[in-house]
């Protein structure tokens, strides 16, 4: 693949680590808060995308009741075959799917949910269109995203362990993508071009991430991520190093025993 496209492919091993790693790390957290605040609106039919390995999934049919309809999709079917395997307490229609070119009808969900997947959209305003589009009238879109990297602690340390181990060609995903889209005015523009017209709000959710040891968001992030692909696109000899590397610098920044770091997001709502 040329250019940043691997930025999006989670296949091989990363699903697994993805779920076991990052899920409770960064996500669950957020999880919780997307379906609290889902679950406030009453939802009768609901569509989620980029669910990867189906943590707000799971929250979901936590939160929802069991007559409420949930269709959850992803682009990579391993990230599908991974939530598969973990399954739901009741029923989930797992689609594959691109969120720029949904496979539904016109106004056919009263609620569209994306937790930290629109940083991997390639064409955001796209993405936004064919939400609207799947929208019925007076319908919400839910989506969070992460803040910069700086206010990211983990990811942060990760991203600088990196650069000091491949200072000529530092490993760029972290800060360009997942960390890459928190300014207001350019999601608002976004939302705009893909036809919103109603005012987005936006909420700054800050939550704690925790781990027994520094070497676990060291494996979360350069095994359990598409940050993988660019590490081993220098040689896959470096993944190992890269990794302790990591984790050494978690350990000097947060402590050598169980670990506590910032994690900062902003929640973005908006009505058809």
């Amino acid at each position: 693949m040329q250019g940043h496209d691997t930025d999006k492919v989670f296949a091989g091993s990363i699903p697994k680590l993805y779920e076991s790693y990052l899920v409770p790390l960064i996500f669950a957290p957020y999880a919780r808060d997307l379906a609290e605040r889902l679950a406030k609106r009453s939802p009768t039919r609901v569509l989620e995308v980029a669910a990867g390995t189906g943590v707000v999934t799971r929250a979901i049919v936590a939160a929802l009741g069991d007559d409420v309809s949930i269709v959850a999709t992803d682009l990579n079917q391993a990230m599908i075959d991974q939530a598969n395997a973990i399954g739901t307490s009741r029923a989930v229609d797992w689609r594959q799917a691109d969120a720029m070119d949904l496979p539904f009808e016109d106004a056919e969900f009263d609620a569209v949910l994306c937790q930290f997947g629109v940083m991997f959209f390639p064409d955001k305003a796209k993405a936004y269109a064919e939400a609207l589009r799947v929208l019925r009238p007076g319908g919400l879109y839910l989506f969070n995203v992460w803040d910069r990297i700086e206010e990211n602690e983990f990811a942060d340390t990760v991203r600088a362990a990196l650069a000091s181990l491949f200072p000529d060609d530092p490993p760029r995903f972290l800060a360009r993508t997942p960390y890459g889209y928190y300014e207001r005015r350019r999601i608002e523009q976004d939302l705009a071009s893909g036809g919103f017209v109603a005012p987005p709000t936006f909420t700054t959710v800050t939550e704690r991430s925790r781990a027994e040891s520094s070497r676990v968001p060291a494996v979360a992030f350069c095994q359990g991520t598409p940050l993988r692909n660019e590490i081993e696109a220098r040689g896959s000899e470096w993944l190992g190093e890269a990794t302790d590397v990591a984790a050494e610098a978690i350990a000097k920044r947060f402590g050598r025993g169980a670990v506590d770091g910032k994690l900062q997001a902003h929640v973005v709502g908006v009505e058809k």
